[in-house]
């Protein structure tokens, strides 16, 4: 047996006529879209560039090699970095004023995460408000720090109210 499986009392030590309650199932974890997936890559590819001070075209032509990445959409991976690379210094002020904290003090982690929100939030008015900050809050989820996904849904949600002022008042 494995640390993770839930152990059971053999049939042995069963009272007569009892049998052992069958394991609770898993929820099963949905499939990631491509478009998650390029979310995904993207916040990778920012923490990368938070390290190396590397560009984004340098960053998309690293990461086209990576396996796996054939299942990413591609055009949205590109747009999200060189996206955020062009609009940054307006997205960190975006934060800047949303934050309790400098910008120095964020873990890169959120800043990226931050920086794909706030990107599509101002940039990408198709994609509805809800979807970004669940977009977000999946990466803040997987990729950030205990508490961090709080931080993160705090900020979008109040840059939201501005950025998104039309949708939020329907």
């Amino acid at each position: 047996m494995s640390v993770d499986e839930p152990s059971s009392p053999a049939d042995g030590d069963l009272p007569q006529g009892t049998q052992a309650a069958k394991p609770a199932r898993r929820p099963r974890k949905r499939k990631a879209s491509a478009r998650s997936l390029a979310r995904r890559a993207a916040c990778q590819a920012l923490y990368q560039q938070f390290l190396t001070g590397d560009h984004a075209r340098n960053l998309i032509s690293q990461f086209s090699d990576f396996p796996g990445l054939e299942r990413v959409d591609q055009p949205l991976f590109r747009d999200l970095l060189m996206g955020v690379e062009t609009h940054r210094e307006a997205l960190d002020g975006l934060i800047a004023e949303r934050a309790d904290r400098p910008l120095e003090q964020l873990d890169p982690i959120e800043h990226a995460i931050l920086l794909i929100g706030l990107y599509e939030l101002r940039e990408s008015i198709e994609i509805p408000y809800r979807v970004v900050l669940n977009e977000a809050l999946e990466l803040a989820h997987e990729f950030g720090g205990e508490d961090g996904h709080k931080f993160v849904n705090a900020l979008l949600d109040k840059a939201s109210l501005t950025l998104r002022q039309v949708e939020r008042a329907r």
